[in-house]
């Protein structure tokens, strides 16, 4: 039977589980589009810009355990969803990103959007190939999906010139996906290491990435059973649930808040998984890392990069942890956990009544705000952050008990995420609630893509933290310029943005306004509607995390430059 290229792709698609491709259909991509458009089981959805399709993607590989996908016209499409495929390659994300190619037997030259994609797309795709026959279509797309989703996860690119996806052929015999390969299994001998050195440990301490999130169970029991606390990275929150008593809260250095500062003081085993110990996670490489660190992860390249290992697993983390699990278990390691767990509960529940009786009274409070959204939201909510100022309020302040599921752009800290990602995250997860935390800043950069909630009829709730400036940055020029430059924003009517992109509208200018608001949002939600919520929110306490990256790095400065910058900083402040 004669078969386009298209056909073929939509074909292989349909076999590795794709439910929602994301793109603007171009001239280099329509008999794909239109074959998506008779798949009984893959949604083509149309977004305002490539970048918005890419984070939407994102989106759904992070919440479930199918990948994103995202199909975009060569040249232009492809540079407009950098940022979103950017992001996941350094946030450990799958995703299969596809493109359309120029005409390749039409021997003619400047053909539109021709540009080397495949060099292009090189510094942030897992793997990339260009198809260049029909006969390749299939297996390749299947290559493409084992490698990102198997080992470190990652984004692929392929390359489908327009030529092999309009051509018809004989399809000859379809292939069957024949599955992910086995995870890796850690080797006996290094689980031996490791449970020496924590048998040898005083105050040994867990510390969980984004790469441990398939080992929830295990690292509770793993918690349980040594009575450590445990610290997370910024994407680790949905590793590990902050309602367990031994969860300390994100990162554990100086941009930590005080209970896991306290809980890691004088750790002397560090037990790492699924993390890189990359800039955000560390607070500015501000943590202390003792020389008893036992690091679990997938990627070999990570060991030692920025602190050294003594025990390096390469694994895949549920696996490694029950290993562990297993091997302690025969050992007889144990200890208690309470009193331990009385110190993390006392040092949280003190800092939230710090913040929640300081701030401007005119404006929202963020704890109070996060604690009425704790109260009110399910727990399997899936909460997105942008990059911001907010990010760091919604990390500390808010909690993510177990089976909620937060994601944010981390290690290449994009703005303009959480808006797309939460219309991702709905349409892969629609029986649970999805609510967006955005700066107004990161709102500016793709907020049009609640047109695209709209059209979908997605009760997706979007909290907009008004404040006029960019505020994480603003907080930052403050200290050593005295000033702000390009940091306070232009006035947006957030009322009338709402209109055009067919959401209703709410506003929350004070703390009396959080419960009322909140509870007519998620009725609105609730009838398929995206909510726009513009909040007051109150920004003139600094979280944790900003004031230790602050710390860590005027630590770390030279001397000359310190007294540099001080010396200019008072000259301001006196003129």
């Amino acid at each position: 039977m004669k078969r386009t290229g298209a056909w073929l792709a939509r074909f292989a698609l349909e076999q590795i589980g794709v439910q929602h491709v994301f793109g603007i259909p171009g001239v280099h991509t329509t008999e794909l589009f239109d074959e998506l458009a008779s798949s009984s089981s893959i949604v083509p959805v149309l977004v305002t810009h490539e970048g918005g399709a890419a984070f939407m993607a994102d989106a759904v590989s992070r919440t479930t355990d199918r990948i994103g996908t995202l199909l975009v016209v060569p040249g232009a499409g492809l540079t407009h969803a950098a940022s979103g495929i950017a992001e996941a390659y350094l946030d450990g994300v799958p995703m299969l990103v596809l493109s359309g190619g120029i005409h390749r037997a039409s021997g003619r030259g400047y053909q539109l959007h021709d540009i080397d994609q495949q060099a292009l797309v090189a510094a942030f795709t897992k793997a990339r190939w260009r198809v260049e026959s029909q006969h390749e279509i299939v297996t390749t797309i299947y290559r493409a999906y084992t490698e990102a989703m198997s080992g470190c996860p990652g984004p692929v690119y392929v390359e489908l010139p327009v030529d092999v996806l309009m051509m018809s052929g004989e399809a000859g015999g379809l292939l069957e996906w024949p599955g992910l390969p086995a995870p890796m299994a850690a080797a006996p001998e290094l689980i031996a290491e490791a449970c020496k050195l924590i048998a040898s440990a005083r105050r040994p301490g867990l510390f969980v990435g984004w790469g441990a999130r398939g080992a929830r169970q295990q690292l509770m029991a793993l918690a349980d059973r040594l009575g450590t606390p445990v610290a997370t990275t910024l994407q680790g929150l949905s590793s590990f649930p902050s309602d367990h008593p031994l969860h300390a809260g994100m990162s554990f250095g100086l941009a930590a808040a005080p209970a896991a500062r306290q809980a890691f003081k004088n750790c002397d085993c560090l037990i790492a998984v699924g993390t890189r110990f990359g800039e955000i996670g560390t607070g500015s490489y501000s943590v202390e890392v003792p020389e008893s660190l036992i690091h679990i992860d997938l990627d070999a390249e990570v060991f030692s990069r920025n602190y050294p290992a003594r025990v390096a697993i390469q694994a895949d983390a549920r696996m490694a942890v029950q290993a562990l699990l297993d091997a302690l278990g025969a050992r007889g390691i144990a200890r208690s956990a309470l009193p331990m767990r009385s110190r993390i509960s006392r040092d949280k529940a003190a800092y939230l009544h710090d913040w929640r009786k300081s701030g401007d009274a005119q404006r929202v409070n963020p704890a109070r705000l996060f604690h009425s959204v704790d109260a009110f939201w399910a727990k399997d909510a899936v909460v997105v952050a942008d990059d911001g100022n907010h990010t760091f309020l919604t990390a500390e302040l808010l909690p993510m008990p177990q089976g909620r599921h937060f994601i944010s752009p981390t290690d290449f800290n994009c703005m303009g995420y959480a808006v797309p990602a939460a219309i991702g995250a709905k349409l892969a997860n629609p029986a649970r609630e999805v609510l967006a935390v955005v700066g107004d800043g990161a709102f500016l950069m793709t907020g049009n893509e609640l047109l695209t909630a709209a059209a979908q009829q997605l009760g997706v709730i979007v909290l907009v933290f008004s404040d006029g400036e960019l505020a994480q940055i603003a907080q930052a020029q403050t200290l050593p310029y005295k000033r702000k430059t390009c940091t306070v924003l232009n006035p947006l009517d957030l009322a009338a943005a709402a209109r055009a992109t067919g959401c209703e509208f709410l506003a929350m200018d004070s703390d009396r306004d959080i419960e009322p608001v909140l509870i007519e949002a998620r009725r609105l939600a609730a009838s398929r509607r995206p909510v726009l919520v513009d909040v007051r929110i109150d920004y003139s306490r600094r979280t944790a995390f900003t004031q230790g990256i602050v710390s860590a790095n005027v630590k770390r400065m030279p001397t000359p430059d310190k007294l540099r910058m001080a010396m200019r900083a008072v000259s301001r402040r006196v003129t």
